[in-house]
């Protein structure tokens, strides 16, 4: 077998575009930095208790991809593959960030028009300690790197679709133009003044031309990350032997203590979200956790039924596809329609990620779609539901059970078009990505070996030991 590898020519050209890059960065900030403006230089309106909790709820949002997904994810695959899914979540967080200082965060949050932001905010220009205009309590940085740890996790979700047979060097160019291409334009147009989908909360001349309730990401993260997963798992192809032979986790300790890091983290993914320390992040914070218990307990007692068993696996699951979907509205709604909300989610996506991924036969290895991308379209329709103008008062929010079906139907609307935006873009970034590496998966060979060899030229685990005779006997990554 082949561990060690030649430097692939495109490598080479990558460092020194890098290289490039980073110089006229510094040079373009520089020149920059004695006229540098800002938005708002009254840092009269700063509130501590404001940017100490939004500065918290940024590394919770960290730290969701790493350890909490990392852990998730890589507890869900073969062990010859347990290094490689880690560095897929650790790798976004230093890739994403780059990109997002570069020139992401401008094209998510400047002006811009309806679909895409500007430049203004390019190479961190006019991005200071000062307020801007969408978080005016809390200095500019504060509001940017939360919104970094947003764009960080989102690409690193779609990872589980294609666990075990995605090159590292297709997995970095492909996160990386889908940043551009689908994320930042997603997160545009649904939180970035004047874009396409924004409900104009707090300023309601804002609003868009279809305006949607997404309070925390159920649009831009979940819906764009899971139907993305899905074109991603159908495009690439399933993992070799699967349906043939076993596909059990190797260690489901891990993916419990990655859940549980999951779940904590995402108080600051949505109570983070009402960018103040206010009663709106407290709601958001007990809608959460709501949600998230209905969903596991929802889960675990539908596989109990149909099954026999109700699965530490399964519990665990629900409980992330219970954040999925209570994350548009968690701003919106009360506790008890969060309960009902989660326990929907969970069992709804049950179904998905067994019955729904079987009948179709799609591999989507760690179920990203059957979570996220259902999940997240539950969530968001639901959201025009149970959506309460008490709840956030500011906001002026309200679903058919207040009264307003036609937020229903925007949330329909939204939902369909956010599907054929990640689903169109993804298909075209894949094939740009094929493009330029050279195909996207793993060769025969290599997916036998495994990534943590052939990829990165480490094991965390005895080689012996995990490589038997026959591949019948070589088990594979998690199927539900």
């Amino acid at each position: 077998m082949r561990f060690a590898r030649a430097t692939p020519p495109w490598v080479s050209r990558l460092i020194v575009c890098f290289v490039l890059l980073a110089s006229f960065a510094t040079s373009a900030h520089a020149a920059a930095a004695p006229k540098a403006i800002q938005i708002d230089s009254d840092t009269s309106k700063l509130n501590s208790g404001d940017t100490a909790w939004m500065l918290t709820s940024s590394a919770l949002v960290l730290m969701m991809t790493g350890p909490g997904l990392a852990l998730f994810y890589s507890g869900l695959v073969r062990r010859k593959n347990v290094l490689g899914t880690m560095m897929q979540s650790f790798v976004m967080m230093a890739v994403v960030t780059v990109v997002w200082a570069i020139v992401g965060y401008s094209l998510a949050f400047d002006s811009g028009n309806p679909v895409t932001g500007g430049f203004r905010f390019a190479f961190m220009r006019h991005v200071g300690l000062n307020p801007c205009e969408y978080a005016p309590t809390i200095p500019h940085l504060s509001w940017m790197a939360y919104q970094c740890m947003f764009a960080v996790i989102t690409p690193a979700l779609i990872c589980g679709a294609y666990a075990e047979r995605m090159k590292f060097s297709a997995m970095l160019v492909f996160s990386i133009l889908w940043l551009l291409g689908v994320y930042c334009p997603m997160a545009h147009m649904v939180w970035g003044k004047g874009g396409l989908f924004n409900w104009g909360v707090p300023d309601h001349s804002n609003h868009g031309l279809l305006p949607a309730l997404d309070f925390a990401g159920g649009t831009v993260v979940h819906i764009s990350s899971g139907v993305s997963a899905l074109v991603c798992a159908l495009v690439l192809g399933k993992r070799r032997g699967y349906g043939r032979i076993p596909m059990p986790p190797h260690s489901v300790v891990l993916s419990v203590i990655g859940a549980a890091l999951l779940w904590v983290g995402w108080f600051g993914f949505n109570a983070g979200s009402a960018l103040q320390a206010s009663g709106t992040a407290a709601s958001a914070f007990v809608a959460t956790h709501f949600a998230a218990a209905a969903a596991a307990l929802g889960w675990l007692l539908i596989e109990w039924w149909t099954s026999g068993k109700p699965t530490v696996l399964g519990g665990i699951s629900g409980a992330v596809a219970g954040l999925v979907v209570i994350t548009p509205a968690s701003g919106f709604t009360s506790p008890m329609y969060a309960l009902l909300m989660g326990a929907i989610g969970g069992v709804v996506c049950f179904y998905t990620a067994t019955s729904l991924k079987h009948f179709f036969g799609y591999d989507d290895s760690l179920d990203a779609f059957g979570v996220h991308g259902i999940g997240g379209t539950i969530g968001a329709i639901l959201t025009g539901v149970f959506a309460v103008a008490w709840v956030n008062p500011d906001a002026h929010a309200s679903g058919l059970v207040d009264g307003h079906p036609g937020q229903l139907l925007a949330q329909f609307a939204v939902t369909l078009l956010t599907w054929g935006i990640a689903a169109i873009g993804t298909l075209v970034i894949l094939q740009i990505t094929k493009l330029a590496c050279g195909g996207l998966r793993l060769t025969e060979a290599d997916e036998y070996d495994g990534l943590d060899l052939t990829q990165h030229g480490e094991a965390g685990y005895n080689f012996e030991e995990s490589f038997p005779a026959t591949v019948e006997d070589s088990g594979h990554a998690y199927a539900h």
